[in-house]
């Protein structure tokens, strides 16, 4: 086996994730072994001019070169602490994946220009944290770039870890649902082994981020701690029966998006269409208020985990009439849930009630397989596990996957699955910054 390691800063910024793994192809397939992890913040003058970024404005170019110098040298230092943390040396690691820090995701044109006309406007993505810098300050080589190939085939160019959930994830005879839960949701239908059939899957749409920002609007906090404060809400059904019906979250995959759509501007949007219709107003000191910003919270939460649950029953309903073989049973899916949103347990709690689950007792990263029912006491269907209980913790997936992500580069083996992004085709995704 080789030694890799993964770098991933999601669409939170909440930290770069230094993963590092075990990569092979054997007899058994590819085997993806996470050793250990460091996690690094971003300082904040560059978290401000990272966010400052996503922002279409005047003049971004000098900033957004100073970035992608900066941010390499963030992703450089968390990969020095993670092999000081282990004893390793550069020499040790084969490759590193970067990811990088997206900073636009524009996957449908949908993108403003002073300078081109609408028919010259091109679909794309950008990720900075200059894999040059980090091969020379790390002294290991560097895949990057892994999502502009599939642009260029015509594709979103994400999500990307489909690939990875399947080859590594997949079980020998039962369905398993990847979802990952960062600052957008998306997740991946993984089937089982022996069909030798590709995933499926999408961004379903928030994840985090909404509510990440109205708390630290209201509250000036960075995230909703274990969903405490939405936990103290009101969740209001027309309100979030009015944000359902945006028709990102209607539309046929291939899709995805990003912090460019679904953000405070989208959030302010449909509460000012929907209060201009009402005689309510958002007022913390009214007790009676139905719509308190802590009631907009609980709705937030709500959104992420209806849009996510829905998401999932419409595809394994497609999918199980489609591919009817006993194989595909409901009460074989396999719900396993990653990234920051798995530590909320308010929204596991969610997720499973609205998976016709009765969500156990102990903490939601611990949710149980074998007791959950739906209200007749009958089998849910769905088993909702923490990524814990396949051994990752569910904050180093990503990260994992841009590791396995450069082992496919440089073993030649495709990383894009075109029934997920869109592509014309599959292809090696990636390009490699020699440290030499």
């Amino acid at each position: 086996m080789a030694k890799y390691i993964g770098l991933m800063s999601g669409t939170s910024m909440d930290g770069v994730d230094a993963v590092l793994c075990d990569v092979s192809d054997d007899a058994f397939g590819y085997q993806c072994k996470t050793l250990a992890a460091y996690s690094l913040p971003y300082p904040d003058e560059l978290l401000n001019a990272l966010n400052a970024l996503c922002v279409e404005t005047a003049n971004e170019l000098n900033t957004l070169a100073v970035a992608d110098r900066l941010v390499a040298e963030v992703f450089a230092e968390a990969v020095h602490a993670l092999l000081a943390q282990e004893n390793l040396s550069a020499s040790d690691i084969t490759a590193i994946g970067s990811h990088g820090q997206t900073i636009r995701h524009h996957p449908d044109c949908n993108v403003l220009s002073l300078s081109f006309s609408k028919d010259n406007l091109r679909t794309f993505t950008c990720q900075i944290g200059d894999a040059n810098t980090l091969a020379v300050l790390t002294g290991i080589d560097v895949v990057a770039d892994f999502r502009k190939k599939d642009i260029a085939l015509g594709g979103q160019g994400a999500p990307l870890v489909p690939a990875y959930h399947n080859a590594v994830f997949a079980h020998p005879s039962k369905y398993r649902i990847l979802v990952n839960i960062g600052g957008i949701a998306n997740i991946t239908v993984v089937p089982p082994a022996y069909q030798q059939r590709p995933p499926l899957g999408f961004d379903t749409g928030p994840g985090n981020t909404l509510m990440d920002n109205w708390i630290r609007l209201h509250l000036n906090e960075p995230f909703d701690s274990n969903g405490n404060w939405a936990a103290q809400g009101r969740v209001n059904q027309s309100l979030l029966n009015h944000m359902l019906s945006d028709t990102y979250f209607s539309s046929p995959f291939p899709k995805s998006t990003g912090r460019e759509y679904f953000n405070i501007d989208w959030l302010s949007n449909y509460l000012s269409s929907f209060f201009s219709e009402r005689t309510g107003h958002i007022d913390e000191s009214s007790k009676d208020n139905a719509f308190r910003p802590v009631d907009i919270q609980a709705t937030l939460l709500q959104l992420t985990a209806k849009t996510i649950t829905n998401s999932i029953q419409k595809v394994v309903s497609t999918q199980h009439t489609n591919h009817a073989e006993n194989a595909f049973e409901q009460n074989d899916i396999e719900v396993i849930v990653c990234g920051g949103g798995t530590f909320n347990s308010v929204l596991m709690n969610q997720l499973a009630s609205d998976l016709a689950c009765k969500a156990p007792a102990e903490s939601s990263t611990n949710l149980a397989a074998n007791s959950l029912t739906d209200a007749s006491n009958q089998p849910s269907g769905y088993t909702v596990l923490s990524s814990d209980h396949v051994d990752i913790h569910p904050q180093h997936v990503e990260g994992a996957a841009f590791a396995w992500l450069a082992f496919a580069y440089l073993h030649d083996i495709t990383g894009n699955v075109p029934q997920v992004t869109g592509a014309s085709r599959a292809a090696v995704l990636g390009a490699l910054y020699k440290k030499n």
